[in-house]
């Protein structure tokens, strides 16, 4: 019996290990969205190239006014740009920019930039109008307070 039971687990341990790689969890499906530089056409036919080979990339999107590359997939942003970065030769990053409408205060020093294409602004973290004068508060409480507050240096000079 022993035997027959060693010669039993013997066959059944491949199978073991192929059930446990099946149950490996997949990488969600999100967008992501580079920065590449492309001037004409042929830039732009090479960064679509060098990712729609990928595994799990579904769908790839490209804007050669906005310098953008967009890949929808079930893939790793990082790993979609180190190869845009290595099959291009280009200078990728991840889209710094996000739309106008979402930020609080889009003309803070720091988010306003001149690079950005239309209706975009620097992506920043959370700024505090009282730092930064009246960079677009948010409520007209805040805007007067911070105008003829003794902190602001742009503060009103009548009082």
């Amino acid at each position: 019996m022993g035997v027959l039971r060693l010669v039993y687990e013997v066959c059944e341990w491949p199978h073991y290990f192929a059930k446990r790689q099946k149950l490996k969890k997949r990488k969600p499906l999100q967008t992501v969205e580079i920065r590449v530089k492309m001037d004409c056409e042929g830039c732009e036919r090479r960064v679509r190239k060098s990712v729609e080979g990928m595994r799990g990339v579904t769908q790839v999107e490209v804007d050669p006014k906005k310098h953008k590359l967009t890949v929808t997939g079930y893939v790793d942003p990082e790993k979609v740009l180190h190869r845009v970065r290595h099959r291009t030769g280009k200078i990728a990053q991840m889209w710094p920019y996000v739309q106008y409408d979402i930020v609080d205060h889009p003309y803070a020093p720091g988010v306003y930039d001149k690079k950005a294409p239309a209706g975009y602004v620097r992506n920043v973290e959370v700024i505090d109008p009282r730092n930064y004068g009246l960079a677009r508060a948010s409520s007209t409480e805040v805007q007067y307070t911070t105008a003829f507050s003794d902190e602001n240096p742009n503060a009103c000079v009548v009082m």
